[in-house]
């Protein structure tokens, strides 16, 4: 029985990430001139004119997650005489400090996003910068992309604007704490009873949200509940891996992104503006997607249909939730990745088959994904009637190479989850846990256990299919490899 403990998790973990960033293609350290760069920034970004109206005055509230420090957006809410809500959704001015070509935007360009791992995180931007100056931090004033956004009470979307302004974060909140008071579970969180009228501007927010995401599924959005296990240190050592659960105050950030982004890639359409989009093709693979469903009694249409897709998934949260996330984590696979196109002003819109919608361009977080950065810059240039400051080549060589450096940090954050849940599970060989089978290829066959939340091979054993449920004991684990191997019990 394998027993061994590694006296410095969090060290061997962090080493093994920046080991699979070089593998990846990735820089997981600032280059000499980007420091120099950020040496020389001793200020957030500023700009005056007429064309920069002053929100500062607004209750803005930041929602996140609990340990986020890099702020990219804020909301604000007001109801109007007729009943309609007007949103405001401010977006971090990035480019504010950090202007294209620089030795800083360079490094962002390279990796292109930020990378999560839990014992080391490698921010696209520094983090003077994503933390703090180019960040929405509460009490301080920071110029912002404003996008406004007026819907009617059935949820339509009367009408959009978008301007630069200067806001002020008045309230840092968290996603469970705000959750927790929405639905009743939990007090209003502190940073919020100590703005008066705080409690319903959330109430506000949450009402329009709740609506934006009814009607998104009606038009066929896909509900996923896939997991996102984080591991837990107690010191050096992993001690647990919990659940990164979807609510309620996730689900508000969600649709005002979801809404804020179409916004953005309407505005540069209608300003006859080249843009990177985001996009999720048909699924090629619908045919195996059909047969899950079929195996689960549900009939899908013999051509790629996402409302169809969303009400089976609905069926069967309902009928299994406790397994919902692994029949989530199979369909998402056979759906396939997202990727960025250049889209060109007045060529075919691809849309997103995921979110049902089809315009739609990542701009809501410039401070950890480079395509939301570029985004921005664009934006500003067509506010100002300026030309852009990208070519068509430049954004179609850019939305190639972020979709291929987003695929390689996804890679480095799925690697580091699974040494993770091998450290956690080297003193465990023998043991029997439940599981669902999640996957197979080139003979291989993967299964999920439901607790702790981890993936794993299932050696060699008799037929199982996609889906199946069964007891497997654990026969080994390698940190350095990510590698957690089972054998099915009978």
């Amino acid at each position: 029985m394998n027993n061994k403990l590694h006296p410095h998790q969090k060290e061997e973990l962090a080493e093994l990430a920046v080991a699979a960033m070089r593998e990846r293609g990735l820089q997981p350290e600032f280059s000499g001139p980007a420091l120099q760069q950020l040496r020389a920034i001793d200020g957030p970004g500023t700009a005056d004119g007429a064309d920069i109206a002053d929100l500062s005055g607004l209750l803005w509230c930041s929602i996140d997650n609990d340990d986020s420090r890099d702020l990219d957006q804020i909301t604000v809410s007001e109801t109007l005489a007729d009943g309609s809500v007007k949103i405001l959704v401010a977006i971090a001015d990035v480019d504010a400090l950090i202007k294209k070509d620089s030795a800083i935007d360079r490094h962002a360009q390279i990796n292109t996003t930020s990378v999560y791992t839990s014992a080391r995180i490698f921010p696209m931007l520094p983090e003077k910068l994503s933390t703090d100056l180019t960040s929405l931090n509460p009490s301080q004033t920071r110029v912002a992309n404003v996008t406004e956004m007026v819907f009617a009470p059935n949820g339509d979307l009367l009408r959009s604007h978008i301007q630069r302004a200067r806001v002020r974060n008045q309230a840092q909140l968290a996603y469970d704490a705000v959750s927790a008071w929405l639905t009743g579970d939990g007090p209003l969180p502190e940073a919020a009873d100590r703005v008066p009228g705080m409690d319903q501007q959330l109430r506000t927010q949450d009402s329009v949200a709740q609506q934006l995401r009814a009607r998104r599924r009606e038009q066929g959005s896909l509900e996923f509940q896939t997991l996102q296990p984080r591991a837990e240190f107690d010191g050096d050592r992993v001690v647990a891996i919990r659940q990164q659960e979807q609510n309620r105050a996730r689900q508000l950030i969600e649709e005002f992104m979801v809404a804020t982004n179409g916004v953005t890639a309407r505005y540069l359409a209608g300003k006859r503006r080249a843009a990177i989009r985001r996009v999720v093709r048909s699924p090629e693979r619908w045919a195996r997607i059909a047969e899950v469903a079929a195996e689960r009694g549900t009939t899908l249409p013999p051509e790629p249909d996402s409302r169809a897709l969303e009400q089976f998934l609905a069926a069967e949260r309902r009928r299994d939730p406790e397994r919902f996330p692994d029949l989530s984590l199979t369909i998402v696979k056979l759906m396939g990745r997202g990727e960025y196109v250049l889209e060109h002003p007045g060529g075919p819109a691809i849309g997103h088959f995921g979110l049902a919608v089809r315009d739609y361009s990542h701009s809501t977080a410039p401070n950890r994904r480079y395509p939301d950065l570029i985004t921005g810059r664009l934006i500003k240039a067509a506010l100002a009637s300026e030309p852009a400051p990208y070519s068509n080549t430049e954004l179609e060589m850019l939305a190639n190479h972020c979709t291929r450096q987003e695929d390689a940090a996804n890679k480095v954050e799925r690697q580091l989850r699974k040494s993770e849940a091998a450290m956690l599970l080297e003193g465990r060989i023998g043991e029997v846990f439940d599981g669902v089978v999640t996957g197979q290829s080139k003979g291989n066959t993967w299964l999920r256990i439901f607790e702790p939340p981890a993936d794993g091979m299932l050696l060699p054993s008799r037929a199982v299919k996609v889906g199946d449920k069964l007891r497997a004991k654990l026969v080994d684990t390698n940190v350095t490899r990510g590698f957690i191997d089972f054998e099915q019990v009978e």
